[in-house]
């Protein structure tokens, strides 16, 4: 059951700062991420390496197939002698020969052609890993940008707000209804809210450089998230089948899968050292003689040959059965970590799942805690005008609001990314799972 969490109007100040940065050619992330699939390196590296891996399993399946050999030759040889009867003047002979074979028994190269399967099917599975952390990458730089955005956002709206603060303490303390001490901390927090102002550009500068080099653009621009917001929790709502689902679908373990499966084909492969070998041969022969050193004789020759070719392997040395040993214990390390592989996988999914429904949860007691902050600045400004509270007091609660406001955005967007972090744990996510987070941006 999809449980809807409804988030209230950003605060005006945050309107104004979207409706500033959001300009025409502002992207989604969506457009971000196909961009950054063109461009960023590691995934290229990873697609270049799938494609290698896949002609490489294609050519084990040669060892299974016919072989066919063309060779060809010619030569010419000058006798010249003071006797004539051994001066032969000039002869030759040309040859061509065409072999061709064809393996009937060879269970060694049909485990190969197999292994050849399945390393494609482990380069695809590495292909998809990539893939996942691609989205996660990019998700995670479009939302580190746009939590910067509002942090500066709001230091600025503090900021806004501190100076209000001191110039009414300045007033104050001139008519004389209000001490130097009111003026001095409002100048001091004014001064540190300067300085966080500072940190907050160069953090949103930071963050968006690596966007665009993430991405392969310049000038990078992420669509605002469009208010309200519909955030639906996680379903199923039950991490069990959350991680039931990650033993079918995740590359680690679909790859620690193929692993065992390829080391078991290898033992195979040893094995099959101690059988016997089939092979259907074929020749066929032309060749051309105009003579040699005995004979004067011109001639022309074919010759055709088919045949069965039989190999038994008896005795090599103990090299045979210890590959086999070899090889069985690769087999059981293989199995160990793919056992390994379905314990990570199952710890990771059982984290990403409790970390967004705590993510649910931090994001709806922020909102509580947004409204009580706003309500105690409220109260703490209305005591300051009669009296009953200081300016200490006042700003106190001027910066714990914009902190709430800016730990609530980032919570915000903390559970966006970290239900995509929830499929890449277990293995489901996809480039479409984007398209639901996109659909919850400006357009």
């Amino acid at each position: 059951m999809l449980i809807m969490n409804t988030f209230r109007l950003l605060p005006l100040s945050l309107a104004l700062f979207g409706a500033l940065a959001l300009p025409a050619q502002a992207q989604s992330l969506v457009d971000l991420y196909e961009s950054a699939r063109e461009f960023d390196a590691s995934f290229q590296a990873a697609k270049s390496q799938f494609d290698a891996t896949v002609f490489k399993g294609e050519q084990a399946r040669a060892a299974l197939l016919p072989s066919v050999n063309l060779a060809m030759g010619m030569s010419r040889t000058h006798v010249s002698s003071d006797t004539a009867n051994f001066d032969r003047g000039g002869f030759g002979n040309q040859s061509a020969t065409l072999t061709a074979s064809q393996p009937l028994f060879r269970p060694a190269n049909q485990a190969t052609a197999e292994q050849g399967e399945r390393q494609k099917l482990l380069a695809q599975a590495q292909l998809n890993a990539a893939e996942q952390d691609l989205i996660i990458r990019v998700s995670q730089s479009y939302f580190d940008v746009l939590a910067s955005g509002d942090s500066l956002n709001f230091v600025k709206a503090q900021k806004t707000a501190v100076a209000e603060q001191l110039a009414s303490a300045k007033r104050n303390f001139e008519v004389g209804t209000a001490t130097i001490t009111d003026t001095r901390e409002a100048q001091a927090r004014f001064d540190l809210v300067l300085a966080q102002e500072i940190a907050a550009e160069n953090d949103l500068r930071v963050k968006r450089i690596a966007l665009d080099q993430l991405t392969g653009k310049s000038g990078t621009t992420p669509r605002l998230l469009a208010t309200p917001v519909a955030i639906t929790a996680v379903t199923p709502d039950d991490v069990t089948r959350w991680v039931s689902q990650s033993e079918d679908a995740h590359p680690s373990i679909r790859q620690a899968q193929l692993a065992l499966e390829l080391a078991q084909l290898e033992t195979k492969k040893a094995k099959a050292a101690n059988l016997p070998t089939l092979d259907l041969t074929g020749s066929y022969n032309v060749t051309l003689n105009n003579g040699t050193a005995s004979s004067q004789l011109d001639y022309r020759s074919n010759v055709a040959g088919i045949g069965l070719s039989f190999n038994l392997p008896l005795f090599a040395g103990y090299a045979i059965q210890n590959r086999i040993k070899e090889t069985l214990a690769l087999e059981d390390k293989a199995r160990s970590d793919l056992d390994t592989s379905k314990r990570g996988v199952a710890q990771a999914t059982r984290v990403a799942f409790f970390g967004v429904q705590s993510g649910l949860g931090q994001v709806k007691a922020l909102e509580a805690a947004e409204t009580s902050s706003q309500s105690a600045l409220d109260a703490n400004k209305l005591g300051y005008q009669v009296g009953v509270r200081i300016n200490i007091d006042v700003l106190n609660s001027q910066s714990q609001l914009y902190d709430t406001k800016a730990k609530l955005a980032k919570a915000r967007y903390d559970v966006l990314v970290g239900g995509l972090r929830l499929r890449q744990a277990n293995g489901t996510l996809k480039a479409e799972d984007i398209q639901v987070v996109n659909s919850l941006l400006m357009n």
